[in-house]
């Protein structure tokens, strides 16, 4: 019990990782039904209904009406950048690379929230912490490049490396882990000492408004309406929002609010090796041996950047 009692926030950050790497599945077969606009605006409305059940009864309250000005505007801040920006790069990788991949390159994401920290808090880094990032770097390499031989004509006598994964895809993962890492920095600057459930519902409410304004402006509430009636579809996408935006975010959190950003954002990274297992033994996934062992260096790299 002791050590649970000492350990609470790095274990909540573990719960966290499994969960983040469940999310990141169901989410990846629902974005391929209907659209990853669509899933992203669907999930945070069950999520908002899950946190709102959640908080009356365990709060007395529907809604989060005793956070501060302060908190209410950083809070939603921290919901557009993490879930419009950083998401809408995010479940657009689902559909293009898959979730192994996309997960691997939001291996990235402590690396956003520590370079945040260091531009807005002054935080420094150490030598220890660049190395880190070049071994993560490093490891997402192993994964998303190839090697290949110089063709017949060409002058080089090297070999010259190639993206295995479409490059559109892992842009848009990039953006979601910077969407993911800056958002985790301006959340705990926003939360303070506030309830990390009450503070997801806000940090939800400002997606939920962001992802209305951009189906109203571009047109695409027809796609919703037709996504509706995908039965599958809509299971996949409440079982991702209930493991999520409701039980991951809110424990994500509870885990910066219960340890360091740093030593919890490091726990979460290792959900690149987690979703291994999953993508080769339910989705039937070819994994090679050289990208488990660049999703190992990648994690090892994010410990390292936090040591």
């Amino acid at each position: 019990m002791e050590f649970f009692n000492n350990y609470t926030g790095e274990l909540i950050a573990l719960l966290t990782a499994f969960l983040w790497a469940v999310t990141a599945m169901f989410f990846e077969a629902a974005g391929k039904k209907i659209g990853s606009l669509v899933v992203n605006l669907l999930r945070l409305l069950m999520a908002f209904v899950f946190l709102s059940a959640y908080n009356w009864f365990l709060r007395g309250a529907l809604f989060p009406t005793d956070a501060t000005q302060f908190q209410w505007f950083w809070l939603a801040i921290s919901g557009i950048v993490g879930f419009v920006i950083g998401d809408l790069f995010l479940f657009q990788a689902y559909v293009l690379i898959g979730a192994r991949i996309s997960m691997l390159i939001m291996a990235l994401a402590p690396l956003f929230s520590a370079l945040t920290a260091w531009i807005i808090l002054g935080e420094s880094m150490s030598s220890t912490s660049i190395f880190g990032m070049i071994l993560t770097f490093s490891g997402i390499a192993m994964v998303v490049l190839n090697k290949q031989a110089k063709k017949e004509g060409e002058k080089s006598k090297f070999f010259h490396f190639a993206l295995k994964h479409s490059p559109i895809g892992l842009l848009c993962a990039l953006g979601g882990a910077f969407g993911q890492g800056v958002g985790l920095v301006l959340s705990k600057y926003g939360m303070q000492d506030f309830d990390p459930f009450a503070s997801s519902q806000i940090r939800i409410l400002a997606g939920i408004t962001g992802f209305v304004i951009i189906f109203t402006v571009s047109g695409k509430w027809g796609r919703l309406k037709k996504a509706l009636t995908e039965t599958k579809a809509m299971f996949l996408t409440l079982g991702g929002s209930f493991f999520g935006p409701f039980l991951g975010v809110s424990f994500s959190l509870m885990a910066v609010s219960l340890t360091s950003a740093g030593i919890a954002a490091s726990i979460m990274s290792i959900v690149p090796v987690i979703i291994i297992v999953p993508a080769v033994f339910v989705f039937k996934e070819k994994v090679a041996l050289k990208e488990v062992i660049g999703a190992l260096v990648s994690t090892v790299g994010v410990i390292l950047f936090f040591v």
